[in-house]
């Protein structure tokens, strides 16, 4: 008996706490849905879910893929603002990110260039006859030999200067000085040295050997003289060349050149010489670019002491601008550069990262100038930073193409089968693709299918036959995706106004 009562006041006890219950949080529960009760994780607005490892697929809904794996939940925050995305500390860690600091500096902008030593031009000599004859004794016979201003090089016969010379000596007996002394003259401007003249008065006979004296101290150079040789005055004998000092001819590319100016200071390093470093200035600039390879010549002169730098040495070349002042500089391998441009990657405050575009200037040493895009005291990253731009891009992509991300949800879980969609894109025609029936093709941007600019060889649908097309001509392309990794072109036309690019 007493064991039926206490289980009656067990029950009553049960009813009445359940109806005190029911009466005072009855309304809290009814206002506060049990999926709002949650952790604070849970709290954050799930986008979608986006395969483990084809990040192109998504869903709406949680769902495994085909090896049972689940989706990972993309959520509103993770990406901070449009711009960029929020990364967690462990993995900013894991991924290995530096960042550095970008800065205003001091530079002295700096040209680095191949360098080429050649003969100074203003000290070639070139020897020449002023009539026809034979070479009977040749006295320098080879290259390279050194000579002495005044030194004999070869002795020829001239018939024409002969008969000069008989001229002369019938004016000198006939006494008529005016007569003598023109032809004085005219031996003189014929070329016959001022000593072979004397030696003519002295002896009263004519030179039948006539010598030809060194111009000018210097080496030959050049030599198209042999013993028995008949000579004009229009051949080129000899050439010497004065080593005293020498040129050095510096190449500069179109974007070095406007940092070189007359009397720009310049250091040389030649291969010859490893361990020297020889100074001189920009004494010359040429007015247009040269050949092929549209490079500037810039030209410094250097003194030659020793005869120490030989014409035909190579190395590098040095030339420094005036100092500048409130550079922009950051860490070269922080730029991002493709065809578009550059960017750089900037960290933001908690985890957040944005990817900017920005223009880059000149390289200092391991520092790349940046002229727009940044300021001074903004954090770049200098490793990782093409993981983070590529994710960046990846859900700036997601973001323009949630339904056709529906669509191929869709498709996954087998509701219906994948859909077919084309789109019109601009484009360069560069002619046939490497394998048949395909073309290769230069796009924009194309956003339905989340695709960059880029170069490709894509297939021509059944019984499509091009348009006449030059290499390089401008289109328009309708291009059809039959699944996640098959296209084709349906459709090819000139661009309106296009032609070659």
């Amino acid at each position: 008996m007493m064991r039926a009562l206490l289980l009656v006041a067990t029950f009553l006890a049960g009813a009445a706490l359940s109806w005190f219950v029911a009466g005072h949080f009855g309304n809290f529960f009814a206002d506060h849905p049990a999926d709002e009760m949650v952790s604070g994780e849970e709290e954050r607005k799930v986008l979608y879910y986006r395969h483990p490892h084809s990040p192109r697929i998504t869903s709406d809904k949680p769902m495994q893929d085909e090896m049972g794996m689940d989706y990972i939940p993309i959520y509103a925050d993770d990406g901070a603002d449009e711009e960029g995305l929020r990364i967690a500390p462990e993995v900013v860690q894991n991924l290995g990110v530096r960042t550095a600091t970008a800065r205003l500096a001091t530079v002295t902008p700096k040209v680095t260039a191949y360098a080429l030593v050649e003969y100074n031009e203003t000290g070639l000599s070139h020897v020449h006859v002023r009539a026809a004859g034979w070479v009977e004794r040749l006295v320098v016979r080879s290259l390279g030999e050194r000579v002495k201003r005044g030194d004999l090089l070869f002795e020829w016969y001239s018939p024409e200067l002969v008969s000069a010379q008989e001229e002369y000596l019938r004016a000198r007996r006939s006494g008529q000085a005016g007569m003598a002394q023109a032809g004085r003259e005219r031996l003189l401007a014929l070329g016959i040295a001022a000593t072979a003249v004397a030696k003519l008065d002295s002896s009263g006979k004519p030179l039948q050997r006539l010598p030809v004296h060194a111009p000018a101290d210097g080496v030959v150079t050049a030599m198209a003289v042999r013993d028995g040789m008949y000579i004009t005055p229009s051949l080129d004998l000899l050439t010497l060349a004065d080593l005293s000092s020498v040129w050095v001819y510096v190449d500069l590319f179109e974007h070095q050149a406007p940092l070189v100016a007359l009397g720009s200071m310049a250091t040389l390093n030649l291969a010859g010489l490893p361990e020297e470093t020889l100074r001189g200035e920009v004494n010359y600039l040429a007015p247009a670019l040269t050949g092929p390879s549209r490079t500037l010549r810039a030209r410094l002169t250097m003194a030659n002491p020793g005869e120490r730098l030989h014409p035909g040495m190579y190395g590098q070349a040095e030339i420094f601008a005036p100092e500048e002042a409130n550079i922009l500089l950051i860490p070269k391998e922080a730029v991002i550069r493709d065809g578009s441009g550059a960017r750089v990657v900037l960290a933001r405050e908690e985890g957040r990262f944005t990817v900017v575009e920005v223009v880059a200037g000149r390289e200092f040493a391991d520092d790349q100038e940046i002229t727009s895009g940044l300021s001074d005291g903004d954090l770049v990253v200098v490793s990782a930073q093409f993981l983070l731009d590529s994710e960046s891009s990846l859900r700036a992509s997601f973001n323009r193409l949630e339904p056709v991300a529906e669509e191929a949800t869709a498709a996954l879980d087998g509701s219906e089968e994948t859909p077919v969609l084309a789109v019109w894109s601009p484009g360069i025609y560069h002619g046939p693709g490497r394998k048949e029936g395909t073309i290769s093709v230069s796009h924009d941007p194309i956003a339905a299918f989340g695709w960059p600019a880029m170069k490709m060889d894509l297939p021509l649908g059944p019984g499509l036959t091009l348009p006449d097309l030059a290499p390089e001509s401008a289109i328009r392309f309708q291009l059809e995706r039959l699944d996640e990794i098959t296209y084709r072109i349906l459709a090819v036309e000139a661009a309106p106004g296009g032609g070659r690019q």
